[in-house]
């Protein structure tokens, strides 16, 4: 009985150090299991830090190297109207707009005209007006019109059209902002420079006896006009070079950039933008 009683105990014993065993291999495979789970959602998360918000970077798009808004554009010979260039450009581009005139329409109904003449009782001294505020003579023989005057009188027309586009003087604008802000879209820009890009000199000079409330100089004051004063429509322009519809030329001009900057610079970086 003894040893049938101590046979029983020792195999109890050792069912027991079984099911510990198992039990211990148990818990401990669900330790390793929830250590891999912990470790690899760690690693999803911190992937989805890094790729959840990636870094905007701003990017500007670059000009293309070379752009014309019209290649076919319609350039008006400067035949009729000898001083016309300014009316001759601008006519080009309100045609380029969709306006239906001639070069007649504007010189004839809207250029604000004051004659340049010689005084009778001073010795001979030369008059006229400051050519901020008017047109010195006519197109048809005169000297010219800066801009401010001329987007006075391409306002006027504008009005009678019953247009809501205006024209305004874009007074002391570089050239470059003007490619980048009207050109490259596909707005055409009145530019003042010179015939041929020749260099400016001063030809005449008059005494002021009209001025509005664009001019540069006084009643009395000296006024001084520049030997090839020119007015082209700047249309395009490629890595090297700008390009204008020309009336003197007749055509669409070529010229180099530097060389044009220089002249627009010496005629007061004057243009005028329909918008």
């Amino acid at each position: 009985m003894r040893n049938s009683y101590r046979s029983k105990r020792k195999q109890l014993k050792k069912r027991q150090m079984i099911i510990l065993s198992v039990l211990f291999g148990i818990i401990l495979f669900l330790i390793m299991i929830c250590v891999i789970i912990s470790a690899n959602n760690g690693s999803e998360q911190k992937n989805e830090e890094t790729t959840s918000a990636p870094v905007e970077v701003e990017t500007t798009a670059a000009l293309p190297e070379k752009y014309i808004i019209d290649e076919n554009v319609k350039v008006i010979k400067q035949d009729d109207l000898k001083a016309g260039c300014e009316t001759y450009a601008c006519t080009m581009l309100l045609n380029m707009l969709g306006f239906d005139l001639d070069e007649h329409t504007i010189a004839n109904n809207y250029l604000n005209c004051q004659l340049v003449y010689i005084g009778e009782e001073d010795g001979g001294e030369n008059y006229g007006p400051d050519l901020y505020s008017a047109f010195a003579g006519t197109a048809y023989g005169g000297w010219g019109v800066y801009a401010p005057s001329m987007a006075k009188s391409m306002n006027n027309y504008l009005k009678d059209q019953n247009s809501k586009l205006k024209a305004y003087n874009m007074e002391n604008v570089p050239l470059e902002d003007l490619v980048d802000e009207y050109v490259s879209k596909g707005v055409p820009v009145m530019v003042w420079a010179t015939t041929d890009m020749d260099e400016p000199y001063v030809f005449t000079t008059w005494i002021v006896n009209y001025v509005d409330e664009n001019a540069r100089t006084k009643l009395g004051d000296t006024f001084s006009w520049y030997m090839h004063e020119h007015c082209l429509v700047l249309i395009g322009y490629d890595n090297d070079n700008y390009y204008f519809a020309d009336s003197t030329a007749g055509k669409i001009s070529v010229f180099k950039k530097d060389l044009v900057k220089k002249r627009y610079e010496q005629m007061g970086q004057q243009s005028i933008v329909v918008k």
